[in-house]
């Protein structure tokens, strides 16, 4: 043999998942989920997020966060105006399209890169479409089965999140007979709600949580069997990044959980994640285009080491 690189071939792993509609057109960006990870960055308007802390919240800081992060090789990018806690102050759905929609229509204008936008509220996910957003990312839970009516509307894609709460509320102490298991019998219940609401089932996604409404033992173990997960046959968005379970699982501070949120966003993707929600968005790019190297989704940037 002489060992010559001839082309491009993916090896057998240990699991792909089964997706019935890989190949998604979301705004102007073509996706093929079958060989591609997908890095979401974030970006939030808001004073008080659990890790940015507001870095942010100025209108100039979260459009530029959201262009650099489509530099950085983002293929997504989610902004939020609200924060998920209960513990931060209420927010009403007319400052939070005040805060969210104009930096939704200046990064359209000015970027082709996938604008989604957190929220669980009609008024806001409609303005936001209107101005150029492309996906509503709920992690309620499709509380309000009219955001679904919205997305099937106006041509969006819908995140669908597993969360048992009602919108900020809190839920002390959740339990579960079988963690990963009822997490894939409600998102697959939450999917035929929004496909009964006429969203087609190829604008949907599905994220299973991590963190919410969740302890960490339960999140490790959503993590170890994420394919079940996947086995769904959507699209699977891993939300991971800096959160209290890689905290809780490393004994370190918010400051110094990159390194293992990689980790675990790379465990989530050979579990069949094929979106990454992450706040260090070049870090993350940087993994996802090794991880699709090893797994033959694509060639190598270059060849050089012992090639002659």
């Amino acid at each position: 043999m002489s060992g010559e690189v001839t082309g491009l071939e993916t090896y057998p792993v240990s699991y792909l998942p089964p997706l019935r509609n890989p190949v998604r057109t979301i705004g102007g960006r073509t996706f093929d989920f079958d060989h591609e990870i997908v890095v979401m960055g974030i970006v939030n308007r808001t004073p008080d997020s659990f890790f940015d802390h507001g870095r942010t919240f100025e209108f100039d800081h979260a459009v530029a966060a959201a262009l650099a992060a489509a530099i950085s090789g983002a293929g997504w990018v989610d902004i939020g105006g609200l924060p998920f806690s209960p513990d931060t102050p209420e927010v009403g759905a007319a400052e939070e399209v005040d805060r969210v929609v104009p930096v939704v229509k200046q990064v359209a204008e000015a970027s082709d890169i996938v604008i989604s936008v957190d929220t669980f509220r009609t008024e806001v996910a409609a303005a936001s479409i209107a101005a150029g957003a492309t996906v509503i990312n709920d992690t309620t839970g499709l509380h309000d089965p009219e955001l679904a009516d919205v997305a099937a509307a106006q041509g969006a894609t819908l995140v669908i999140t597993h969360s048992l709460a009602l919108p900020r509320q809190h839920h002390n102490r959740p339990q579960y007979d079988d963690v990963v298991a009822d997490i894939k019998a409600s998102l697959a219940d939450r999917v035929q709600l929004a496909v009964d609401h006429g969203l087609p089932e190829d604008r949907i996604v599905i994220d299973p949580g991590h963190d919410l409404n969740k302890n960490t033992l339960h999140t490790l173990e959503l993590t170890r069997r994420l394919t079940e997960i996947a086995d769904l046959g959507l699209p699977m968005l891993a939300a991971v990044s800096n959160k209290d379970f890689v905290g809780e699982a490393t004994g370190l501070a918010k400051s110094d959980r990159m390194p293992p949120s990689i980790a675990a966003a790379t465990i989530c993707v050979l579990n069949g994640a094929r979106i990454l929600r992450m706040h260090d968005v070049p870090a993350a790019v940087a993994a996802a285009r090794m991880i699709e190297a090893v797994l033959g989704f694509r060639r190598p940037a270059y060849l050089h080491h012992n090639m002659s």
